[in-house]
């Protein structure tokens, strides 16, 4: 089977173990929150490693840039919706530092990547 480019980005594969972690947590969020902040959170969690596996296939330093950018705001948009969830006690502080450490470790690696992207462009 073919591998492309994006799964062997050590930020997409922490990102994606993210997600998973994130839909594991949101599995005891009340039942009321299934259209809210359950789906949003869900969400903004995929939506940081699709838009790293986007940016791979585009075909400038600036666009992958780009889309490594808006991955980092999915990133700190999952942080706020996280931060929600556990002042609304929906998560129990230790699931929510063991998260929040992930997403320190991600937000780190996606500058890198992202300055390296733009050292591309020149």
């Amino acid at each position: 089977m073919r591998s492309f480019s994006f799964e062997n980005l050590v930020v997409w594969q922490k990102s994606k173990d993210l997600a998973k972690d994130i839909y594991g947590a949101t599995k005891s969020f009340p039942k009321e929150e299934l259209y809210g902040l359950t789906s949003q959170l869900r969400r903004a969690a995929v939506s940081i490693s699709s838009n790293l596996a986007e940016g791979t296939s585009r075909e400038t330093s600036g666009d992958k840039a780009r889309f490594s950018t808006i991955a980092y705001s999915s990133l700190m948009e999952t942080l706020n919706h996280l931060i929600i969830a556990k002042e609304l006690n929906y998560i129990s502080e230790s699931d929510y530092l063991i998260l929040r450490k992930q997403i320190e470790e991600i937000g780190r690696m996606l500058n890198a990547l992202k300055k390296q992207q733009k050292g591309q462009q020149k």
